[in-house]
This record gives C-alpha cells, structure tokens and sequence, in this order.
C-alpha cells in the first residue's frame, strides 16, 4: 500500500513559477514509476509528465513539451517534484500525483487507469 499526498499549490499570476511536492509513504518507492496528472471539471484527466522507476527515462505530454515543467525525483526522501515555470492560465487545474508499480522493461505509461495509487489532488490556478 503506498500514500500520496501532493503540496505546493497554489494560486498565482501568469508568468510564476511554482514547485510540486508528492511526498510517498509505504511500498518500495524506487520500484514505481511517478507521474503527475492534472484535470479541470467536466475533463478528463490528463497525463502531464512521467518519470521512470530508472529515474533517467521521462516522458511529456505535448501540451509541455516547451520545457516549461520538469519532473524530478528523490528517493531518499521518497519524493517526487514537478517545477513548473512560466505558467499559463490553461495550466489552471487540480494537479494529482500517481505511482504506476512496474518492472524495469515497463515503460512510462500515460492512461490514468493504467495508475494504482494517487494522492488528493493540489489545486493550481493562474490568472491572467
């Protein structure tokens, strides 16, 4: 059984850069792939970034692939960030951290079915 619980939201204007938490307690925490996934009501949610158990191998949704979110971990502190820079009001959302429990040959996966765990959600808002 493994706990998430997300922190570092917040609302902003555009153009701030804010910082992601997911901090993980229980399982073994190098064996999951992370990622974080954001919604707005009435949407589906939406994979935004993943990062490898290997903690080399990510993978970004096309709506950041301008470089402005980076995906970190530390597993140490059995953490998991997202740095996101230069934010737009599109951005505004609940963002939700998951751990997806895989082997090595396992790619980053993107559906949100495909996730065992989450954490509750922090709530993003920029505005214009």
């Amino acid at each position: 059984q493994v706990q998430l619980v997300e922190s570092g939201g917040g609302s902003v204007q555009a153009g701030v850069s804010l910082r992601l938490s997911c901090a993980a307690s229980g399982g073994t925490f190098s064996r999951y792939t992370m990622a974080w996934f954001r919604q707005v009501p009435g949407k589906e949610r939406e994979f935004v970034v993943g990062i490898h158990r290997n903690g080399r191998t990510t993978s970004y949704a096309d709506s950041v692939k301008d470089g402005r979110f980076t995906i970190s971990r530390d597993n140490g502190k059995r953490t998991v960030y997202l740095q996101m820079n230069s934010l737009k009001p599109e951005d505004t959302a609940v963002y939700y951290c998951a751990a997806d429990n895989v082997i090595l040959t396992t790619p980053i996966r993107t559906t949100p079915a495909e996730y065992e765990y989450w954490g509750q959600g922090t709530q993003v808002t920029v505005s214009s």
